[in-house]
């Protein structure tokens, strides 16, 4: 339940689901302009990690190695892992089936927390994310029923809404120990540092040209400070406040937040279907917060 000591965290959470939703266009136009999914990956994480040093450069490492193993999971279940297979799979199947399985993860949240931390699992959470994962289809399909089945590109958005759950929970658990900024720096380091493994396999292209751009640069530093930097600061606190199962209902809101975004800055029309669509996504996500669910301890 939402109340005074915690409305600020739920606030972040939306606001930064707020942004995401706008990452789609922000990278379909550089995309567009010739930048591949890997080079925007590494320069939006780059430019992150660059940044958060500015102002978390205090504690270099984890107190064990444990901890320090637990932060590269991070790096790369938030990370790169994550981003690459969402990227690969939009590339091999429909980006609407991606948009529709990448929000099983609140699900996936729930499910892995009750396997690890032997937690309950509330039945108005799974009513909640159930309609507010028919309210994400009503959005993403918009009356087109094209849902085609490609075995590889929806395995790996699976695979993708998998490691968000993950990085989700092992997050909350690092939270009790570290500072929310050493954390987010670290997932940064290492997600930096997994790409550049990546990249001695695929090397980067630095394309200058483009890059002097002022939409390419505009674009990058939009990624990396505010969706990349700031939100994932932003994320980790909700998560630290409100628990990993809770902060990850409000992934169901991201297509709602693409529409609008859309409409506004590539003209696309909001139909009725997709208003009903988002009042879905509003109701499951209240009810599904409307009594104490999952915590991880």
């Amino acid at each position: 339940m939402i109340n005074n000591k915690t409305i600020f965290y739920h606030f972040l959470a939306v606001f930064t689901i707020i942004i995401w939703g706008t990452t789609y266009v922000s990278t379909k136009i550089l995309i567009n302009k010739g930048l591949s999914p890997v080079e925007i990956l590494f320069y939006r994480f780059l430019i992150a990690y660059l940044s958060i040093l500015f102002i978390s450069h205090g504690k270099r490492r984890a107190d064990n190695y444990k901890d320090e193993f637990w932060l590269f999971v991070c790096g790369l279940s938030g990370g790169s892992l994550f981003f690459m297979a969402e990227n690969t799979a939009v590339g091999i199947t429909l980006a609407s089936n991606v948009s529709l399985l990448i929000c099983t993860s609140p699900l996936f949240t729930v499910l892995l927390s009750s396997l690890i931390y032997k937690t309950s699992i509330r039945k108005k959470t799974l009513w909640g994310s159930l309609i507010a994962l028919l309210g994400v289809a009503l959005v993403v399909y918009n009356g087109n029923c094209v849902f085609h089945i490609n075995p590889a590109g929806d395995a790996l958005t699976i695979i993708a809404s998998i490691l968000w759950a993950v990085y989700c929970l092992v997050l909350k658990k690092l939270t009790l120990k570290y500072e929310t900024l050493f954390i987010t720096r670290k997932v940064f380091f290492y997600g930096v540092l997994s790409l550049c493994f990546y990249l001695l396999f695929y090397p980067l292209e630095i394309k200058t040209d483009l890059l002097r751009q002022p939409v390419i640069w505009g674009n990058l530093l939009f990624l990396g400070l505010i969706a990349s930097m700031l939100c994932y600061i932003m994320w980790n606190f909700a998560i630290k406040k409100l628990g990993a199962s809770k902060t990850a209902n409000y992934i169901y809101m991201v297509p709602f937040s693409t529409i609008l975004t859309s409409a506004v800055f590539l003209e696309e029309t909001i139909t009725f279907i997709s208003l009903a669509g988002a009042l879905c996504i509003i109701a499951g996500v209240y009810i599904a917060e409307k009594q104490p669910k999952l915590q991880v301890a």
